[in-house]
């Protein structure tokens, strides 16, 4: 018998009318499928990332926690957050973290829902099944709505862009680290446990 390979999963997309309790609760009995919702109300429902992507993922969000305990100047989330955008899209970065004192500003009823800001910093990790265009339109999103830089990693072509507000987008091919500049002060992701 000869095995056989299956599609990638693609991410589905509907145009569903939800309110933001429903939207929240779809994605609170569902857990198993990460949801996000565009400005336009259009539902995008995706499977859970492979093993590779999962794996480097964490190696991602940990080197920033570590970097975020020792200077302890925001919060870090991983990729199962939800945040709402100012523009009403509902999204879950890969990574993100937010200054302390945006969070702290937060009710606790804001804090338990899905953040309703934007993250000062975000990354997507591209997977597979990813759309580059998509990612693309998606970090663009994050500036229009206040992130101050955003990190879009292409492991297949081994490259990442880097977003940031009033700049144009900056492409570095394999590079080893990149710094968090002036928005993670100190803070360096070893791309060599990403690759």
């Amino acid at each position: 018998m000869t095995p056989t390979t299956l599609p990638l999963p693609t991410p589905l997309i509907l145009d569903l009318d939800l309110t933001d309790e429903q939207f929240f609760q779809l994605c609170q009995n569902h857990r198993d499928l990460k949801f996000e919702r565009t400005a336009a109300g259009e539902l995008i429902i995706m499977s859970p990332t492979g093993g590779n992507t999962g794996k480097r993922n964490v190696k991602l969000t940990t080197q920033l926690d570590i970097w975020n305990t020792r200077t302890q100047l925001g919060e870090v989330f991983d990729s199962s957050t939800g945040f709402t955008l100012p523009n009403g899209a509902d999204r879950s970065p890969d990574a993100a973290w937010i200054r302390r004192d945006r969070w702290q500003a937060l009710t606790p009823e804001q804090q338990d829902q899905f953040v309703p800001l934007c993250p000062d910093f975000v990354v997507e990790l591209m997977s597979p099944s990813d759309s580059l265009e998509r990612t693309r339109q998606k970090m663009a999103e994050y500036l229009a709505n206040g992130a101050q830089l955003g990190l879009l990693i292409n492991r297949k072509q081994r490259q990442v862009e880097l977003y940031r507000p009033g700049q144009p987008v900056e492409i570095l091919s394999a590079p080893s680290t990149v710094s968090g500049g002036e928005v993670l002060p100190g803070f360096v992701l070893d791309l060599s446990l990403i690759w």
